[in-house]
């Protein structure tokens, strides 16, 4: 079987241009490229809603910050995919990633479960540590995340996934780890609405593991929520996600040390720039990890199929690049400054290294990258109809999955949203068929049972969310 999808990292429409240094950027001042952000951000939500008219199975989006240069923006993809799940009922949201160390972990618990809630279950989590410096030490200061930090920024990253998921399955929930204390310990609560309700038999907890109760604080004046020794000692934290026992959760991988990190907990692993040979060894090291430690899946259901499990949706990813150059759709010479206006970006942050085959040594960090390698390393997958669909076939083939879980990467910088909405389109009605024949088909998806139409019809009607208002928002229709 196949499961197909979009990633979305957001490159900005403005036409590209060659700068000093043999770098490609935006050609645009300041303002250009603010305006630029606001039609990438309509873009995305756009481009999130055809896929799922178009039938794709998955829409992921990135979480990136402060870039004038044009090569990615996405400042919350959790805030745009509300958007996008407002009107859509089958595909699934995803974020690869949401840098989970530039943002309080409760707080992040609440929006993606809220996002959850929302979609009616249709959330994939991706978590992620963050690398650039211009965002991390911004947002990520105060919680050890700045990337020249390695050890202090994963062993924040790794205690805000165990509150995470706390918060996700535990109906209250405390944590008291080496960054975060939750609730702080000298947090007072003498609250007699908070004492009552846990003073109640069958709530789940207990007053006492909620409050420690003491008496009144002699030095204290004010109201009696402060004026205590009691303290708080656990909180809920509201939504819980709507999939139990929380989402699938994901991870950008590109080091071993994140491959075996990921697979020993579940967490599905995500690739992009990888050649597919050395894609082949991150996914048996994966499976290898995985067997070592008892199969690790939020279901409990064990050993997943190599590769990719669609039934099971667990495993290891593959994303590539697509432009589709037929019948007048696509241009590859614009094509290939937009992947020199990627890779102007991201070569200086030490990428190129990972292109190198499997049986290579790692590449110079600081190569220049060109479209013409991205190219012959299949990374770009740029040509024909019949071109991308043979070298999407040949990944399939040399990475040994069992079900294949494929992701295109369509939007390229200086392009419109309108050409990046066409290739979307020519790819789900002339190649998107082929794959799904040639492997087998693809897992039905229920719609979603959320409905917000009905519910806003209701609140229409005067009568909230009830059934009478639901009738009257109706009826009034039918009459209009």
């Amino acid at each position: 079987m196949i499961e197909i999808g979009i990633f979305h990292n957001g490159a900005a429409d403005l036409p590209t241009v060659r700068a000093v240094l043999r770098t490609v950027v935006n050609d645009g001042d300041l303002e250009a490229t603010h305006q630029a952000a606001q039609r990438g951000l309509i873009n995305q939500v756009r481009q999130g809603i055809l896929a799922d008219q178009l039938g794709y199975d998955y829409f992921f989006m990135t979480e990136h910050h402060f870039q004038p240069e044009g090569a990615e923006y996405s400042p919350n993809p959790l805030l745009a995919e509300a958007a996008i799940a407002s009107r859509t009922k089958r595909i699934r949201l995803g974020q690869l990633a949401n840098i989970i160390t530039w943002w309080h972990p409760i707080r992040f618990a609440e929006q993606v479960a809220m996002l959850d809630v929302i979609s009616g279950g249709r959330v994939e989590c991706g978590i992620g540590r963050g690398y650039q410096p211009r965002e991390a030490e911004v947002f990520g200061q105060a919680y050890g995340s700045t990337i020249q930090d390695q050890e202090r920024n994963r062993a924040s990253y790794e205690e805000a996934y165990e509150i995470i998921e706390k918060a996700w399955t535990q109906p209250s929930m405390s944590h008291h780890g080496e960054r975060f204390s939750i609730p702080p310990s000298y947090t007072r609560w003498n609250h007699r609405q908070t004492n009552a309700y846990f003073s109640q038999p069958g709530v789940g907890r207990t007053l006492e593991e909620v409050v420690k109760v003491g008496p009144p604080d002699m030095y204290s004046g004010g109201n009696p929520v402060l004026a205590t020794t009691s303290k708080l000692l656990e909180i809920p934290v509201y939504p819980q996600p709507l999939q139990k026992p929380h989402p699938q959760i994901w991870e950008p991988i590109t080091s071993e040390r994140s491959t075996r990190w990921a697979a020993g907990k579940g967490v599905n692993a995500y690739f992009i720039v990888e050649p597919s040979s050395r894609i082949r060894m991150m996914i048996e090291m994966y499976y290898d990890e995985a067997a070592k430690n008892g199969w690790p899946d939020r279901l409990n259901r064990g050993q997943f199929k190599f590769g990719w499990d669609a039934q099971k949706h667990r495993g290891v990813v593959t994303c590539r690049y697509i432009h589709v150059v037929e019948k007048g759709l696509g241009d590859l010479d614009r094509a290939a400054r937009a992947m020199e206006l990627q890779w102007d970006y991201y070569g200086p942050f030490g990428f190129a290294a990972v292109l190198a085959e499997a049986d290579e040594p790692y590449y110079d960090l600081n190569m220049k990258v060109t479209a013409d390698l991205l190219r012959k390393k299949e990374v770009a997958i740029h040509g024909s109809k019949q071109e991308v669909i043979d070298k999407i076939m040949k990944i399939k083939q040399v990475c040994g999955y069992d079900d294949f879980m494929f992701n295109a990467w369509f939007e390229l910088g200086g392009f419109e949203g309108a050409e990046i909405e066409a290739q979307m389109q020519f790819f789900a009605e002339e190649i998107a068929p082929v794959l799904r024949r040639e492997c087998g088909g693809s897992p039905e998806y229920p719609a979603s049972s959320v409905d917000l139409d009905v519910f806003a019809n209701g609140i229409s009607g005067n009568g909230a969310s009830t059934g009478t208002g639901k009738r009257q928002a109706m009826a009034g229709q039918a009459g209009a």
